[in-house]
């Protein structure tokens, strides 16, 4: 198949969901264009690996300034500020007639309004990713998040958010999401009277060849890990609940625990953290596997969010024993206590690390057992050809009908 495939950021190892499955459409020779914006020098380098799995990359620069700009210009309307954010006509402007392309794939919300442009345009299947459901996500932080900012953002945006998800549902040939959670959340938006297009889930794999347990790496006694981008609100809330309300508990009997926070662009809040000699903020790292690789044990105390959480995921890849909380497991067909540990509380979270600190043989069964579900139900190229079969049916069903306006005007 020959597949537009449209993200309003640059796929990469980081975002990775669009990079495994460019990655991996590409290795079971489909033809995959990728469109896509890059807001700064970090993300224009990251264009260049990209380029080695496409058949072509096409990349316009999106500045922060403009993606702000187009934020404000949205804010007297009843558009969320998410499906403004990433809007750049230029980089579609070329593609409005004749067409190479048998199905175009649009991720996030942010990436709607491409996906719009073509259903106008073109006679072209168009496949929606939303990923998570974004007004789950928001309602959920505008009551939770322990940032203001993420807390005002997330009610500034919510109501519109949820009259436009719900708008969108009948707009495509077909909607993804990661999780059955996501998948009724969306569901739940649909205007009275409208017949929503199939929405599938398709969940997230992991790279376990990346993401794999290393002999040579010893395992560190007593060193917890938690990764995750760290100026992201939800991670934000998360890693400060483990410190000043689960932590507490553990080095009450391991005082000699250590903690080490990995993730890129750490907020304050986060840095601060390292005022504690007991732990490490490491800020942005060349590869994240060491650390998994090396830790006792991986938390996710996550109090909320939507979709797949990678990070237990990546953990999992890496044979260490993982801790989290049941909200993270709702996306996945785990079986606690024997792929990873879930508890709620607190002090119930603190004494499943605690167990696994002290018990090496739970470490190894822990490890053992959650790399073979990775292996089993999270393996990339089974999640690539799921999404082929979406693809393939999304063509034979189109009807080809002449282009219509779709504009937003609730």
């Amino acid at each position: 198949m020959n597949v537009l495939f449209i993200v309003p950021y640059v796929p990469n190892l980081v975002r990775t969901r669009p990079y495994n499955l460019i990655r991996h459409l590409s290795a079971k020779g489909n033809r995959v264009t990728v469109l896509t914006v890059w807001a700064n020098e970090q993300e224009r380098a990251d264009l260049a690996p990209l380029q080695e799995i496409c058949d072509e990359v096409i990349a316009v620069p999106m500045p922060l300034w403009h993606s702000l700009l187009n934020s404000a210009l949205a804010l007297p309307s009843r558009k969320p500020l998410q499906s403004v954010y990433s809007w750049k006509p230029e980089l579609v402007a070329h593609l409005n007639g004749e067409s190479p392309y048998d199905v175009v794939h649009v991720e996030h919300l942010r990436g709607s309004r491409y996906g719009l442009h073509f259903k106008e345009k073109s006679n072209l299947p168009v496949i929606w990713d939303s990923v998570d459901c974004i007004t789950h996500l928001f309602r959920q932080a505008a009551s939770q998040s322990k940032s203001l900012k993420g807390r005002f953002r997330s009610w500034l945006d919510l109501e519109r958010t949820a009259r436009y998800e719900g708008w969108l549902l009948d707009k495509f040939n077909h909607v993804l999401v990661t999780s059955p959670v996501d998948r009724e959340a969306l569901l739940s938006l649909k205007p009275q009277g409208s017949t929503p297009a199939p929405i599938s889930v398709l969940g997230n794999g992991v790279d376990v060849d990346h993401f794999s347990p290393n002999s040579a790496v010893a395992r560190e006694p007593a060193t917890l890990v938690i990764s995750g981008k760290m100026s992201y609100h939800a991670n934000v809330t998360m890693t400060l609940h483990l410190v000043h309300e689960i932590m507490p508990h553990v080095w009450q009997q391991r005082p000699d625990a250590k903690l080490m926070v990995v993730g890129k662009d750490p907020a304050r809040e986060i840095q601060a953290l390292a005022e504690n000699p007991n732990i490490v903020v490491t800020g942005t790292v060349d590869a994240l596997p060491p650390y998994l690789q090396q830790a006792t044990v991986a938390v996710a105390p996550i109090t909320y969010g939507a979709g797949i959480q990678n990070k237990i995921l990546e953990a999992m890849g890496c044979a260490t024993p993982v801790v989290t909380t049941p909200h993270a497991v709702s996306a996945l067909c785990i079986e606690p206590e024997r792929d990873l540990l879930v508890a709620d509380s607190p002090e119930s979270y603190a004494q499943a690390i605690l167990s696994i600190l002290e018990n090496p043989k739970q470490q190894e069964t822990l490890g053992r057992n959650g790399r073979l579900y990775v292996e089993q139900y999270h393996h990339w190229p089974n999640v690539a050809a799921r999404l082929e079969t979406i693809y393939a049916e999304a063509i034979e069903s189109s009807s080809r009908q002449p282009s219509r306006t779709l504009s937003w005007q609730q």
